[in-house]
């Protein structure tokens, strides 16, 4: 229903306002008709309809509330009196008006032009100038002609801010908002520090927020993508053999289907498309961590004692028997001994041994190298009987 402080501004105006239904294929519904009941003129577009103006309450989440018998009957009596009002006062079709709030009823255009609801069908807005011209209106100064033939149009188009707002507001947009913030997230969490995802996430998740937020959602929906998303963040902490992953992934696709509750709009719907498309990325982002989450898990310890053990190093001060020098051993100086004998600044050494802050090392060509393998009796006598 139109706010009644909007049909006031449009009454109050000095400007004449003129509603033009448009393109082919439009509608003038709920609060577009009393807009159009408020207007000096009102033009159509040939396949263009009006009507279907009964009030409904808002729920929370933007979907329908339902109203008590009781409060829809007081909400549909001031309603009609107030497009009534409306009717009386532009000389428009008030029996129609009515119907329009009370059962929904609707007009094409060229039925609203015979009953007075539309002053012109017009196939766009130049012909609707054209037509407009000459017309006698009144505004809030009085009765004035409108001279609209040759009259310069200026589209009042939505800033950029306005136009990203709308754009995120589509709920396949926020549905794939919402995706990536979660993928985001994720990352980080298998990831910690690489700060990127996790604030990339953060900002895609805070902007799907605002768009889910003017959305009618289904709350089962928003539940079954979270447990969805904590599956698959579960899934390389614990042994589940890919439970929780194929879990996740059906919890996920269930969840985006039932994410918007608004069965009386299906445009209002997420793409298959990009239900499909997200659920099969995130699978494949799964299997991909998950694949390096457990070479990760078999890799040689790199680091502490264990990292230190065999690897090369360089004398950067000279080690004396009984006494400490220096070495540099994964880019770092080590105080560290060497039991067999000197070593001089530059020579090549092996860590042999970790005591706390102190490496015990051998220069590196005391280190002998393990024998080869002998071949085996197959590759031998393979060997043989080729020679």
């Amino acid at each position: 229903m139109l706010p009644p402080s909007c049909s006031l501004r449009i009454l109050s105006s000095r400007v004449p306002v003129i509603v033009y239904v448009a393109p082919d294929g439009a509608r003038a519904g709920s609060a577009g008709v009393y807009i159009s009941y408020a207007a000096n003129l009102v033009g159509m577009a040939p396949t263009t309809n009006i009507g279907s103006a009964t009030p409904v309450a808002e729920g929370t989440n933007g979907g329908e509330a339902q109203m008590s018998p009781e409060m829809k009957a007081k909400v549909t009596n001031d309603a009609v009196a107030s497009i009534r009002a409306l009717a009386e006062q532009r000389g428009r079709d008030p029996e129609f008006a009515e119907r329009a709030v009370r059962e929904g009823a609707n007009l094409q255009a060229s039925e609203a032009l015979k009953a007075n609801v539309a002053n012109y069908i017009a196939k766009d807005l130049p012909d609707l100038l054209r037509q407009a011209d000459g017309a006698s209106v009144h505004v809030a100064t009085g009765d004035v002609v409108l001279h609209t033939a040759d009259a310069a149009t200026r589209p009042a188009d939505m800033s950029a801010l306005e136009s990203f707002l709308l754009t995120i507001t589509n709920p396949t947009i926020a549905y794939i908002l919402l995706s990536m913030g979660s993928l985001g997230l994720l990352l980080e969490l298998y990831n910690p520090g690489s700060v990127f995802p996790g604030v990339i996430g953060g900002i895609c998740l805070l902007l799907a927020f605002y768009a889910l937020g003017t959305l009618p959602l289904n709350f089962a929906g928003v539940a079954l993508i979270a447990f969805g998303i904590l599956q698959f963040g579960l899934e390389p902490f614990l042994t589940a053999h890919g439970i929780l992953a194929a879990g996740g992934a059906t919890s996920f696709a269930i969840g985006s289907m039932l994410l918007i509750n608004a069965p009386e709009a299906p445009f209002l719907q997420v793409s298959l498309v990009a239900i499909a498309a997200v659920t099969a990325v995130l699978l494949g982002f799964f299997l991909v961590v998950v694949a390096a989450v457990l070479r990760s898990r078999r890799r040689r310890v790199v680091t502490g004692r264990e990292g230190l053990l065999g690897a090369p190093g360089v004398v950067r001060r000279d080690l004396e028997p009984g006494k400490t020098g220096i070495v540099l051993v994964q880019g770092e100086l080590w105080q560290a001994v060497a039991p067999d004998g000197r070593l001089t600044t530059g020579e090549r050494v092996v860590v042999q041994g970790v005591d706390g802050l102190l490496l015990t090392v051998r220069r590196a060509t005391d280190i002998v190298p393990a024998p080869p393998r002998p071949a085996s009796p197959v590759v031998a006598k393979s060997n043989t009987a080729r020679a």
